[in-house]
């Protein structure tokens, strides 16, 4: 059975409303397909390992690349798919808005924007246009013709733009402009999660497996509702790619070989 639009849309709001889960995050169609088929509920895309498959460095991708591999993903799998959309690719609030706008055109259930301006002497926007971004994504959201997780991201302390202080005053703002999920990225402790959970009443995010502490349990027990891995996957493999070629091109063994996926598996996957 192929899901629609709609209907992947929809369970993924509905996820957002009790409980805990996972969302992994996919660089391309083909890692959609085997990260969908380990059982997870819903993707994520992530922008960094978009870019590094493609030999860039991150936030060098087009808006035009982003929403089309954002669109391949979503085809692949029968789940829902949110797209990591930066900083909705302008500083405008009606630039924003028109990215939200064709995010929902090419198949997404959600997606995020975040508080980053690209420029190292300002890297965040101020606290008034922050919000009108969130604000104008939101309205964008509200428009479209089936639901749409709008993830409000305050990526200071990802930036080593700010502290602790700045990102609960930007995601209180965010929640004020109606984000439906909140999102701080480098939350390294449990304390500083409870802290977040703490101060506002929509739902977080938290980004896992970059050296933060606590497990999917943990943060679940806090109150966590979504759980993701950003780039982190890709990392993965290409920690095992550079690894193999180094045996390869070293050593001349194939030991590396034995952690493989089968060929066959893998063909399977992709039908």
């Amino acid at each position: 059975m192929t899901k629609s639009t709609s209907e992947k849309a929809k369970a993924f709001a509905e996820l957002h409303k009790s409980g805990c889960f996972v969302m992994a995050n996919a660089w391309d169609a083909g890692s959609a397909r085997l990260l969908g088929s380990a059982g997870f509920a819903a993707l994520g895309t992530t922008s960094a390992g978009l870019a590094w498959m493609l030999g860039r460095t991150d936030g060098a991708t087009s808006r035009d690349a982003i929403l089309e591999n954002a669109r391949a993903i979503a085809e692949a799998v029968d789940i829902p798919v949110s797209a990591d959309l930066l900083n909705g690719f302008g500083a405008a609030p009606d630039t924003v808005a028109e990215t939200i706008r064709l995010a929902g055109e090419v198949g997404l259930a959600g997606g995020s924007i975040e508080d980053t301006t690209g420029d190292p002497v300002e890297p965040l926007f101020d606290r008034g246009l922050a919000k009108e971004r969130i604000v104008a994504a939101v309205e964008a959201a509200r428009r479209l013709d089936h639901s749409f997780v709008l993830c409000a991201r305050a990526d200071g302390l990802f930036a080593a733009a700010c502290g602790m202080d700045e990102i609960l005053a930007r995601l209180s703002l965010y929640e004020e402009a109606g984000a439906d999920l909140l999102y701080a990225p480098a939350l390294m402790t449990l304390a500083d999660v409870k802290t977040v959970l703490g101060h506002v009443g929509k739902p977080i995010n938290v980004l896992a497996g970059i050296g933060n502490e606590g497990s999917v349990a943990e943060l679940s027990g806090l109150g966590v509702r979504r759980i993701s891995v950003g780039s982190q996957l890709y990392s993965a493999i290409a920690g095992h790619l550079a690894a193999a070629a180094r045996e390869l091109h070293g050593d001349g063994t194939f030991g590396w070989a034995r952690a493989g996926m089968p060929y066959g598996d893998l063909n399977d996957l992709m039908r």
